[in-house]
């Protein structure tokens, strides 16, 4: 199990797992902002899946747990359902990044996300999906095979969305690219990589979806009028990044 590091630099707080890749960062005097840009896309099944009471929300790796504060300042009528395996984390997001502890809206549990993702009792059960899953190394995610990549299927209800961190600039891209599409019968957007190599990519079940990327944008608009998430690019980002979806999104 790795160990767990910090470090702070101009009013931003880091997780590392014992060495200097950076792992998770807070800002300091705003605890419950999303700090970093790929952890604010990975918020992107917001533009899709309108929060409602009784939906839920598994995350698969908590980090400095950036996305489960947002969730539980923002998204009061959803239950995020956080695996993590390793107890330093889930201790270290609590003392040293003020994520809340467990209540009726948030469960935290010890697991292991490649046997959470393939327990019966999960099936059907999620309506989003958050993967951010490192480890020391950061040579790409601690899970990214098809059976992984099916399992996060079959816990997601229909329809659902899977936003997962990718680390673009290493051979792991394909693999997960390759995989995850297979898993969602190609039904798989990317986000630009941004400024720290990463790649957001999501995923989607159930229905067909055909709709303007005007109606995106104007949800984006909605979304960080509400919570302050940057989201006003998101629209024409994923228009440009992805081929053949430029003039309306069809997926």
């Amino acid at each position: 199990m790795e160990s767990v590091t910090f470090s702070e630099s101009g009013g931003i707080r880091y997780l590392h797992f014992g060495t200097d890749m950076i792992q998770g960062a807070m800002r300091i005097r705003d605890p419950d902002e999303i700090y970093l840009e790929y952890n604010q896309q990975m918020m992107a099944w917001l533009l899709f899946l309108e929060t409602k009471p009784g939906m839920r929300v598994a995350q698969l790796g908590l980090g400095t747990g950036a996305l489960t504060k947002f969730q539980h300042r923002h998204c009061p009528a959803v239950k995020t359902t956080v695996v993590e395996l390793n107890p330093a984390v889930i201790v270290s997001a609590r003392s040293m990044f003020s994520t809340p502890d467990d209540d009726r809206r948030l469960e935290t549990l010890q697991t292991d996300a490649k046997a959470f993702v393939k327990s019966s009792r999960y099936k059907n059960h999620f309506d989003a999906v958050q993967v951010d899953l490192y480890d020391a190394i950061c040579d790409g995610p601690a899970a990214s095979s098809l059976e992984f990549y099916k399992g996060c299927f079959e816990i997601l209800k229909s329809p659902g969305v899977m936003t997962v961190n990718l680390f673009s600039r290493h051979k792991s891209f394909d693999i997960n690219l390759k995989n995850i599409c297979e898993a969602f019968d190609n039904r798989v957007l990317l986000f630009p990589e941004s400024h720290d190599c990463n790649v957001v990519a999501m995923a989607f079940k159930g229905p067909r979806l055909e709709v303007e990327w005007k109606d995106v944008a104007k949800r984006a608009k909605i979304i960080m009028d509400k919570t302050g998430l940057p989201t006003n690019t998101w629209a024409s980002s994923l228009s440009r990044a992805n081929a053949r979806q430029e003039n309306k999104l069809s997926i």
